[in-house]
C-alpha cells in the first residue's frame, strides 16, 4: 500500500476544517470520531489482541525508545465523540505541522510582556519561579479583560522562538497565537499569566530547576489553588482590570501542568470556568488517577473542558492507572456522559506537545468561543 504524504498547507486547512465543522455541536451530542482527511479511517481497525494492543514489536510505552514507526504505533478505536486526527505523514507518525495562526504575521500588533521572579512566602515558602504576564495590544484598562493562567508557562508556552539560555521552547507559541486571533476578533482580550513550576534554586537567567514541580502539579489537593489565590492573582488584579466571573477565566497546562489546571478548575469552578489539558497526567503519580471516577460520581460542575491527547501517550495497558492514553480517554468519557461541554481531540502523538502545540490556535478558539467579540477589532 502506498503511503500518502499531505502538504503542510493542506494539513492545516484540513485540521481547521475539522474544528469548524464541530464548532456548534453541543456537549451532550458530541460529534462522531472523524478524520480530517480520507486516507486514514475515522475508526482504525484494532490489531490482533484487541484495542490498545501495540502492533508487533511495539514498545509498551509508545515511542519512548525513539521515533514512532508502523511497528511501534498503537492503534486504537477512538472514544465516541472524539475528534480523531491521524498523522498527516505516515513517515513521521505523531508529528503535526504548525499553521499560519502560530506564525508571526505582518501587520498584526504584538502585545507586551511584564517579566518578574516570584518567591513564595505563604504556601511554598522560599520556592521561586519566573512569572511573565502577557498584555495584548488590544487591552483597554477601562474594560475588564479575561484571564488565562498557564502552568509550565514561561518554559513551554511563552516563547515565540527557542532560547536555550532561558530554557524556553516555543511549543505552543502563545503570544503569537493570541496576537493573531485577537486581532481578528476570534478571541476576547486575554491577560495571560505564565508561571514556571517552582524551584528551590534558579540560575542567573531564571531557568527553573523544577524541584517543586511534582509537589505543586501532581498532588491532588487544594494547595496550588491557595498559592494562586493568595500569592499570585491578588497582585495581578491590582495591576490589571480583570473579569471576576468564571466564564472569563481559564487555566491550562501540559502533562502534570494539565492535571494541575484541571484540579484547580474542578475544585474552584466559581473561579475558573475553563480548563485546557494537553496530554494530561491523570495517572497514579500522586493519586491523579482518581479523577475519572470522581467525575463519574460527582454532580456536574459548570466548567468547559478542552482535552488533547495521543494514542501513543505513555502507554502501559497492563497497568491502566499508569497509562496516560487510557486515563485521558476514561476522563473524557465520564465528562461526556455527565453532559459537560467537553472537546477531546486525539492524535497519534507520544507524550509531549507534538500535537497539542500545532492545534493550540483551534484549542483556544473553541475554549473561548462563548466569549469572542461579535465585531472584529480594528487594531
Amino acid at each position: 500500500m502506498k503511503k500518502l504524504v499531505l502538504p503542510v498547507g493542506l494539513v492545516c486547512a484540513l485540521l481547521a476544517s475539522v474544528f469548524a465543522r464541530a464548532a456548534d455541536v453541543p456537549a451532550t451530542t458530541p460529534p462522531a470520531a472523524t478524520a480530517p482527511s480520507d486516507p486514514a479511517p475515522s475508526t482504525p481497525v484494532p490489531p490482533a489482541g484487541g484495542p490498545g494492543a501495540p502492533r508487533a514489536g511495539a514498545a509498551g510505552r509508545g515511542g519512548r525508545g525513539g521515533a514512532l514507526t508502523a511497528a511501534t504505533n498503537h492503534i486504537e478505536v477512538p472514544a465516541k465523540g472524539a475528534i480523531w486526527t491521524p498523522s498527516p505523514n505516515q513517515n513521521t507518525i505523531g508529528k503535526y505541522p504548525f499553521g499560519p495562526d502560530s506564525t508571526v504575521q505582518p501587520g498584526v500588533p504584538h502585545g507586551t510582556f511584564v517579566k518578574s521572579t516570584h518567591t513564595s512566602s505563604i504556601v511554598y515558602p522560599g520556592v521561586m519561579r519566573r512569572m511573565w504576564i502577557y498584555v495584548p495590544a488590544q487591552y483597554d484598562p477601562k474594560v475588564p479583560a479575561c484571564l488565562m493562567v498557564v502552568q509550565d508557562g514561561v518554559m513551554q508556552y511563552a516563547g515565540r522562538e527557542a532560547d536555550r539560555t532561558l530554557g524556553i521552547t516555543p511549543e505552543y507559541r502563545v503570544p503569537t497565537v493570541i496576537d493573531n486571533l485577537t486581532a481578528r476578533g476570534e478571541l476576547p482580550v486575554i491577560i495571560s499569566v505564565f508561571l514556571d513550576s517552582g524551584s528551590t534554586t534558579l540560575g542567573a537567567t531564571g531557568r527553573p530547576a523544577k524541584q517543586n514541580r511534582s509537589i505543586e502539579y501532581d498532588t491532588v489537593s487544594d494547595q496550588y489553588y491557595q498559592f494562586l489565590s493568595k500569592e499570585i492573582l491578588p497582585d495581578v488584579e491590582k495591576k490589571y482590570n480583570l473579569r471576576k466571573d468564571p466564564a472569563g477565566r481559564a487555566i491550562i497546562g501540559i502533562s502534570s501542568g494539565a492535571i494541575c489546571a484541571f484540579n484547580v478548575a474542578w475544585n474552584h469552578a466559581d473561579q475558573f470556568g475553563k480548563v485546557l489539558s494537553d496530554v494530561g497526567s491523570f495517572t497514579n503519580i500522586k493519586g491523579g488517577n482518581v479523577y475519572p471516577s470522581l467525575v463519574a460520581a460527582a454532580d456536574k460542575k459548570p466548567i468547559k473542558v478542552f482535552m488533547s491527547d495521543g494514542t501513543n501517550d505513555n502507554r502501559n495497558p497492563g497497568s491502566p492507572d499508569r497509562d496516560w492514553y487510557l486515563q485521558n480517554k476514561a476522563l473524557y468519557e465520564n465528562l461526556r456522559d455527565k453532559g459537560y461541554e467537553v472537546r477531546y481531540v486525539l492524535g497519534e502523538n507520544i507524550h509531549g506537545s507534538d500535537f497539542g502545540g500545532p492545534i493550540f490556535p483551534d484549542s483556544l478558539r473553541w475554549l473561548w468561543s462563548d466569549q469572542a467579540p461579535k465585531v472584529t477589532p480594528s487594531k
